[in-house]
């Protein structure tokens, strides 16, 4: 066998199958470019997710991380540690916030958030205690603990995990009328994702996101905006609600602001709001650590230059118009996103998103299928121009486009 299928069996045989990965086996990164065991180079779509958006192995990001390696990466929260304070106060003023609360997954953040609302709720809006009520959206991703899946519209996601957390309304995305009638004095938040990632890269109705910002702010209702996959420059902003001029109660940050180094999470809001918390009501051995925070710390660094953010709009701009010549040719039905991302709903007779993911795989170019026929299209944001164009021009001989 080769080394790729070697590894492949090897992990087909020691590790659960929770994942169905693409038939590759990476070895090395740089940049928007991955090599495997085989010495093939192969150029990197989907960004971890948007984990990634500076990019594999970015100098900066390494070499703040081997730095602090060097001095101390945990200490736990039971003491302070001397980037703790820098690393909040900087979120803090990115976000035009006042409080941080370090975690570190994206579904930790959520989390976080759904304990953070419903204590709000009970101790400052003064709903009756065990009647809390978070809304979020249909076709949400949000993360995958038994809390969050609970209010999950996805089968493959929520299925054999009951009995499912109580607490929680759905209501259709980008409905607000649907929103309204859904909200009743015990609504403690609205829980969004500014652009739905997993459901396909969608970009919801012009002036919804403003809607639900003066509708939760009429009804005392937490805005909480999951900008997990959303922020940190991928849009073209810094963060994806910046298109509509919106600012929220609190901002879920995580995968892009650990550099796709390690993992760090944050919620970021008022002082009023977290203030909720007292010591021992919620916490994490490893949030907030002296070696996430100082990754974290150079991605905040780089995003307050604005060139990142400037770089996503422009190639964003971009791929969406070359993008857009692909529709209606009969390859592509439809194209949705915002700055480096998109969706791509190819049309179902060419294949399943698999399927023309597998063929990508094999032009060297990697993305990441959901939901049928979609395929996700989100390149580190440190991709050349002649990259990304290399990158089309192979998802043109998949669907035969010339």
């Amino acid at each position: 066998m080769s080394a790729t299928e070697t590894a492949i069996a090897s992990a087909e045989a020691h590790s659960a199958h929770n994942y169905h990965p693409l038939p590759v086996v990476v070895a090395s990164a740089e940049g928007a470019w991955m090599t495997d065991v085989e010495g093939r180079r192969y150029l990197d779509l989907l960004a971890g997710y948007s984990a990634l958006n500076f990019g594999h192995g970015n100098p900066r990001l390494i070499d703040a991380a081997k730095a602090q390696l060097e001095r101390v990466t945990l200490t736990s929260r039971a003491f302070h540690h001397d980037r703790f304070a820098d690393f909040c106060t900087q979120l803090a003023e990115l976000c035009s916030m006042e409080m941080v609360l370090p975690m570190n997954t994206g579904a930790e953040a959520v989390e976080t958030a759904v304990k953070t609302a419903r204590k709000w709720g009970y101790r400052v809006k003064g709903v009756p205690d065990g009647m809390a009520k978070i809304i979020v959206a249909s076709d949400n991703f949000h993360g995958r603990t038994t809390t969050i899946v609970s209010f999950s519209t996805d089968p493959e996601a929520r299925a054999d995990y009951g009995p499912y957390t109580p607490g929680f309304e759905i209501v259709p995305y980008g409905d607000l009328t649907a929103l309204r009638e859904a909200m009743t004095e015990n609504t403690v938040a609205v829980l969004l994702e500014p652009i739905q990632g997993e459901a396909g890269v969608l970009v919801p109705p012009a002036g919804y996101l403003p809607g639900v910002r003066e509708l939760t702010r009429e009804r005392n209702v937490l805005f909480i905006a999951d900008e997990i996959q959303s922020g940190l420059g991928r849009t073209g902003k810094t963060f994806a609600l910046e298109h509509e001029g919106v600012v929220p109660d609190m901002y879920l940050l995580g995968k892009a602001l650990g550099g796709g180094v390690v993992p760090v999470s944050a919620v970021v809001s008022s002082a009023e709001i977290l203030g909720v918390f007292r010591p021992g009501e919620h916490g994490s051995t490893f949030g907030g650590n002296p070696l996430a925070c100082a990754v974290a710390l150079e991605v905040i660094a780089m995003l307050r230059t604005g060139e990142f953010q400037e770089r996503a709009a422009e190639l964003g701009d971009h791929l969406h118009r070359e993008l857009g010549l692909l529709v209606g040719g009969g390859a592509v039905e439809t194209v949705r996103g915002r700055g480096l991302w998109a969706g791509v709903d190819i049309a179902p007779a060419l294949g399943t998103g698999r399927e023309i993911s597998e063929r990508l795989l094999a032009e060297r170019v990697l993305v990441k299928d959901t939901h049928g026929s979609t395929i996700r299209i989100a390149p580190p944001l440190v991709i050349s121009k002649e990259d990304l164009d290399w990158g089309l021009d192979r998802l043109r001989t998949v669907l035969s486009v010339p």
